[in-house]
Order: structure tokens, then sequence, then C-alpha cells
């Protein structure tokens, strides 16, 4: 197995978070430009460019989401479930069903406009704690369902 995937079937995570992450920073930065404008038009118009600085941040910001979220991937095998994540700096993370202590699945009122939830994963140690962002309701109840009983089976054999 590598960051690659090679000819595994990884599982990308739904379109859709990227509206969501989209809009959160649209509602992110709403404030600062409004101030920014209105300083500009009220005390200097020097300000102008710190509207520019903004505008060209956000762009940057909402390029990094798009690639972000395409590069998320995961991958249910034989003993482990594996999360793949990031373009430029890459990780691997890999949680044996064994540890698994518990699954949880949450979504707040955003996520759930888009039919969205993330997946978490929690283990007696926090370093191979995991969270899958993105996956779609159904998609995330049959995937903790299916990890709980597959914890419970292999602690049972331990």
């Amino acid at each position: 197995m590598t960051l690659r995937g090679g000819d595994l079937g990884w599982r990308s995570v739904s379109p859709a978070l990227v509206k969501v992450r989209l809009i959160t920073l649209a509602v992110t930065l709403v404030v600062p430009l409004v101030a920014t404008v209105v300083l500009a038009v009220l005390v200097t118009p020097w300000v102008w460019l710190g509207t520019l600085a903004l505008m060209v941040a956000a762009a940057i910001i909402a390029w990094v989401i798009v690639r972000q979220v395409s590069a998320i991937s995961w991958i249910e095998l034989e003993e482990e479930l594996v999360i793949r994540k990031g373009r430029l700096i890459r990780s691997l993370v890999s949680v044996p069903y064994g540890r698994l202590q518990f699954v949880d699945v949450q979504s707040g009122p955003l996520m759930r406009a888009f039919g969205l939830s993330t997946l978490q994963l929690h283990t007696a140690n926090p370093a191979t704690s995991a969270t899958i962002s993105g996956l779609e309701v159904p998609i995330a109840e049959d995937l903790r369902a299916r990890l709980s009983a597959r914890g419970e089976t292999q602690r049972a054999g331990l």
C-alpha cells in the first residue's frame, strides 16, 4: 500500500464537501471584506489594497480547498481502515479494526443541508484516531455499523 494508491479500490468523499467548505470560507471573510470596503470609502482609498489582498487570499484558499477535498479517500481492507489525505503534504492513516473503541458520526447544520457527515474513529491512542469528512449520511452510517461490527469481532479474537 502506498500514498499513491496503486490498484486498490480507494473511495473518495462527496464533491459536495467543496461547497460546504467554500460557504464556510465566504462566511468567514464577509466581515473583514465589508470592514475594508467601509474603511476605504470613509477613511482612505489606500485600504482598497487590503480589500484586494483579502480577495486574492480568498481565491488562493478556495483553490486549495478544491484540491484538498479531491485528495481525501479511504479504503476498507481486511484488517484495517486506511484514510489518505493531502496533495502537497500527504498522509496515510491506518486504523486497525481491533483497536477501535467507538465510531462516531457527526453532522452540523451546514453539512446536513448538503446531506453530508463526518465519521470519526476513536482508539485508545489519539495518534491513531482519524476522521473522514464529507461522507454522504447513508454511507457514513453503513460504514459506522460495519466498522463497529469488525471492531467487536477483532477484539473478541484477541
